[in-house]
């Protein structure tokens, strides 16, 4: 057959699979539709500010920022999942890859000397090939489009897996520089109440010496000074944990940050006023929701791909090369070599093994789903618990610190009229126990409300920005699948 009747013939039999493989088997994935409540209990709907996705910087906390720049510069973690990300989106372009023919170019040289006994003229005879291989698997029924619209999604899993790191990885440290502030606070607090009871106690050991006051006086005082001192240690034991912690977020060792964090800095102030939006906004503000979306995506490809395998595939497979006796022939019109085939295949009996694998890949699907619908209801939950614990931490905070400053208020009282004898030395041990316990209270509480407050920004899926690692390839592999 003449080449140009021969090329002909395979462009359009080529033509006419191309035309076919555009149907694939199997569920076309359509996303999901949650019943969510329209707003808040108890919260107006309000448009979500952008601002979210760099909340730290609004805290004004120089040192926490640079924290967490060098976190998400050196967090272990965080390159851990940005290397899942890289090899995701491989495998996609290797999917992708399938869909087009696998060419090959070959060349050798030979020299071979046939036996007399056989028949040949025992002269050495010299062989010389060269050539393309062509093979290509028509995608009659999408197994590989199937196949490449699962690898997409399982790239896009490992995107939003990566935010969802980073989003928590922001939320870490600064809730660790928080806790780590408020411990030293706590620390200053206890170390003020020593110096106090410290001065308490020399002054009922003169009163003792001078018998204005009794030696159970002086216990007491001794007593209440040794309670207030045991609490340093444990103090500075959990300040050190999270200085360490801290380091260790950074991707350094334990201890690397205690001098820079030893200089005395206030608590940071956590953003107190967050517009909330509606809870549907949570679907794609949030990256663990849009992870558990994309692996429900990837689960029903993943069903047309298996079912594909139950139909017949076709192959076809070609070559166009150049076979000489000497080297200076090859090329030549008389030397040109060609062959085209194509084959079909099918499994005629697997003991039920490809059904069980449609049914083994349905059944994920339906576990991705399942998923998907726990994770929007945690969400909104972890929300509306986070705005709980932000409006009674607020109370609460409100609340302790009128305590603790009645608490002073009434210890310098105590201490006032007991130097003029008008109040008995159990009076100011009482005052100064509940100063210290009202103090370290309400820089607990303080903490507490700006962990909540983190929390909160975290649940509305603050701390990533959506186009983060988008990568510039996506859009035209993407395009591929449409």
């Amino acid at each position: 057959m003449p080449p140009a009747r021969t090329s002909a013939r395979l462009a359009s039999l080529t033509a006419a699979f191309l035309l076919v493989g555009c149907a694939s088997v199997g569920p076309d994935y359509q996303r999901p539709t949650m019943a969510v409540p329209g707003a808040w209990q108890g919260h107006a709907p309000a448009q979500a500010p952008d601002v979210l996705a760099h909340w730290w910087q609004l805290t004004g906390d120089e040192q926490l920022i640079a924290l967490v720049d060098a976190a998400l510069a050196g967090s272990p973690t965080l390159a851990a999942a940005e290397a899942r990300l890289r090899a995701a989106r491989a495998q996609w372009r290797a999917a992708g890859a399938d869909l087009g023919p696998t060419i090959e170019a070959s060349g050798g040289a030979s020299r071979s000397r046939g036996s007399r006994e056989t028949g040949s003229s025992g002269e050495a005879r010299s062989l010389y090939q060269a050539g393309f291989d062509a093979r290509w698997e028509a995608d009659l029924f999408g197994a590989n489009r199937r196949a490449l619209e699962a690898a997409e999604a399982s790239a896009e899993v490992s995107r939003y897996s990566l935010a969802d790191v980073q989003a928590s990885l922001v939320a870490e440290v600064v809730s660790n520089y928080v806790l780590y502030r408020s411990t030293g606070q706590r620390l200053s607090i206890a170390r003020t109440n020593l110096e106090a009871q410290s001065e308490t106690l020399q002054i009922t050991d003169w009163r003792v010496q001078a018998g204005l006051s009794a030696s159970l006086a002086l216990e007491q005082a001794r007593a209440n000074r040794a309670q207030t001192a045991a609490q340093i240690p444990a103090l500075e034991t959990t300040l050190a944990g999270y200085a360490n912690a801290l380091a260790v977020l950074c991707g350094q060792a334990p201890g690397a940050l205690t001098e820079a964090l030893s200089v005395d800095r206030p608590m940071p102030s956590i953003p107190a006023q967050v517009a909330l939006g509606i809870p549907a906004d949570l679907l794609r503000q949030r990256a663990d929701l849009r992870e558990a979306e994309r692996t429900l995506a990837a689960a029903t490809a993943r069903i047309g791909a298996a079912q594909a395998q139950r139909y017949p595939s076709v192959t076809l497979s070609g070559s166009l090369g150049f076979e000489a006796l000497s080297f200076g022939a090859l090329g030549g019109a008389e030397s040109l070599t060609r062959s085209l085939a194509a084959s079909i295949a099918a499994t005629l009996f697997d003991g039920g093994r490809l059904v069980a694998q449609v049914d083994l890949q349905r059944a994920n699907r339906d576990e991705a789903l399942e998923n998907y619908r726990q994770a929007v209801l945690v969400a909104l939950q972890d929300v509306e618990d986070a705005l709980v614990a932000v409006r009674n931490g607020e109370r609460r905070v409100e609340l302790l610190a009128v305590a603790a400053e009645s608490a002073r208020n009434a210890a310098l009282l105590a201490r006032h009229q007991f130097d003029a004898g008008v109040a008995d030395y159990e009076t100011v041990l009482d005052t100064e126990r509940t100063r210290l316990s009202a103090e370290d209270s309400h820089a607990s509480a303080r903490a507490e409300l700006a962990t909540a407050r983190i929390q909160l920004i975290k649940a509305l899926g603050g701390g990533w920005v959506p186009d983060a690692w988008a990568d510039p390839a996506d859009d035209d592999m993407a395009g591929q699948i449409s």
